[in-house]
């Protein structure tokens, strides 16, 4: 079967994979798909193509199914880098279709416009996997082998480049289309073992991470029978939802969670890579017992070392655990101990932000427990946002586990699109929301209903914090800043100011009630600082 051009290959086979919606920037390089998306599905022009990505990558982690960005080649494609790299790093479906320039020119060096050298290296880098259409190839089994590639747990980011001479040629589809890869049933043996030392655990704590999206049932029923406390990575936020009494949650490298960790007999870790900065840079006093599961055999042991490793998807491993799980022999009070561990960690937090814990406290009240919440790279963010403000699921949990600021307004429009019927938060330093101010453009023309909280304290604070602390003098930390009543008139955009935060409930039910998108700036230096600076968990030498 024939089609006039490329771009309605490429709407096929996204309608075969249920992905409706679509982010991109057009270009003379791309321009056969975006008009074919644009007429049959609906095209989001973001103004900068690592938006594209970024918002395709939360709509993935939003949705569970696909996300997809268009770009040019060259420079453009350049531009989708460092979001790729966090859709690599968030394990997001993102199908990532980039232009190329004909085909008869490919490296030629001729200078032909939007040339770059080895595009598909850059890509290689950056993606999880990389392919080129060339004349003669079938596009459309590229394309559906693309997509089943990106669903395929684990999950990443698939790069298509597609030179435009072969976009504007008719394309024929034919053969059944890509199946998602299934991954293989756990190892017997394997289990047995993590089921032997789960099963003599006294004092038993599990930390999940991104892996475990997708088992939160069984992840529920093992920690309800072994009555072990949770902690969690940012990635693994709301697998459990954060209200259960045993979720002390992304507390692992604060006191409590050292102490916890500390009197534990056996960690069982369930789709985690132990990230840096939620480690203690890896200083965590990990229990002597330690069973991992990973679907990447490669993390068995790769940070710490593990007496037992599962090699499997969390949700058949987990549910396989159960049924060889005997009776154990928890200590006496183990789970009032993690019970008292999780209100302690979130007490002294609560502390050590003052009077942020009020904003913290409106955002939770008001919106839905199914409210996407979108956090950028910020103090806010990183210091409660990502710990005392709950999560109830995974797909509300959205943040750059790469640690890149800037992506977090356009994360919150892709999750925003993927639910529009429940308001969506972002969380946003003004230092980070300047990275990508044009997004700004992109909410008003698409007009989610979306909160977009932006904590202006002049600059880049997180780092400012991390420069008083260690260092004898501020570098490239303070900023000039926008007038944002200004700014978001300039969008039309509804406004509000927030100096104090007593006054920040009703201004957030105003904004709420708009029913679509609005800016609320709180003014850090006015509230003032918290009670006790957050700075970044990263060594410094010396220091």
């Amino acid at each position: 079967m024939s089609y006039g051009d490329g771009g309605d290959l490429l709407v096929t086979v996204l309608r075969e994979q249920g992905a409706e919606v679509v982010f991109g920037v057009v270009s003379v390089h791309n321009m056969p798909l975006v008009e074919a998306v644009d007429r049959e599905l609906r095209f989001v022009p973001v103004r900068h193509e690592a938006a594209a990505v970024s918002a395709a990558d939360a709509y993935a982690r939003v949705t569970g199914g696909l996300g997809t960005a268009l770009t040019s080649t060259g420079t453009g494609c350049g531009n989708a880098a460092g979001a790729l790299i966090e859709a690599q790093s968030g394990g997001a479906a993102v199908l990532h279709v980039t232009g190329q320039i004909d085909s008869g020119f490919l490296g030629l060096s001729r200078g032909v416009i939007h040339e770059t050298r080895d595009q598909t290296g850059l890509l290689r880098a950056v993606s999880k996997h990389a392919v080129t259409v060339r004349p003669g190839a079938d596009a459309g089994a590229l394309l559906r082998d693309a997509a089943a590639r990106a669903r395929t747990p684990p999950r990443g980011p698939i790069s298509v480049e597609w030179p435009i001479d072969l976009q504007y040629a008719a394309q024929p589809l034919t053969g059944p289309g890509a199946q998602i890869g299934i991954p293989s049933a756990p190892d017997s043996t394997q289990l047995a073992a993590a089921a032997q030392l789960l099963g003599t655990a006294r004092r038993p704590v599990i930390w999940a991470g991104g892996g475990a999206r997708g088992a939160s049932e069984p992840l529920r029923n093992l920690v309800e029978r072994l009555g072990a406390p949770v902690l969690s990575s940012n990635a693994g936020r709301g697998v459990l939802a954060e209200d259960h009494p045993q979720v002390v949650g992304n507390f692992a490298a604060s006191a409590t969670g050292r102490e916890l960790l500390a009197t534990a007999d056996l960690l069982l870790s369930v789709g985690t890579h132990f990230r840096s900065n939620e480690t203690g840079d890896y200083s965590l006093p990990i229990p002597a017992h330690h069973v991992q599961i990973d679907i990447d055999a490669t993390a068995i042991g790769r940070v710490f070392p593990a007496e037992a490793g599962v090699v499997g998807a969390a949700e058949p491993v987990l549910t396989a655990l159960l049924g060889l799980l005997e009776d154990g022999s928890v200590e006496p009070g183990w789970r009032e101990f993690g019970i008292a561990a999780a209100a302690r960690a979130r007490a002294e937090l609560r502390t050590a932000i003052g009077p942020y814990s009020l904003i913290c406290d409106a955002l939770r009240s008001r919106f839905p427990r199914e409210s996407v919440i979108a956090r950028d790279v910020t103090i806010a963010s990183s210091q409660w946002g990502n710990r005392l403000l709950e999560m109830y699921a995974p797909s509300t949990n959205l943040f750059p586990l790469g640690g890149g600021i800037g992506q977090g307004l356009a994360m919150g429009i892709g999750g925003a699109l993927a639910r529009p019927n429940t308001p969506t938060l972002v969380i946003a330093g003004d230092g980070g929301l300047a990275v990508h101010l044009g997004e700004l453009g992109t909410l008003a023309q698409e007009h989610p209903w979306l909160v977009l909280c932006v904590f202006n304290d002049g600059g880049y604070g997180v780092l400012r914090n991390m420069q008083d602390a260690h260092r004898d003098r501020r570098s490239g930390v303070d900023l000039a800043t926008p007038d944002f009543a200004e700014l978001a008139a300039a969008y039309r955009l509804p406004f509000q100011r927030v100096t104090a935060a007593a006054d920040f409930p009703e201004a957030l039910d105003k904004g709420l009630a708009t029913r679509g998108p609005c800016v609320i700036e709180i003014d850090v230096n006015a509230v003032g600082p918290t009670p006790i600076p957050f700075t970044p968990p990263v060594t410094i030498p010396g220091s």
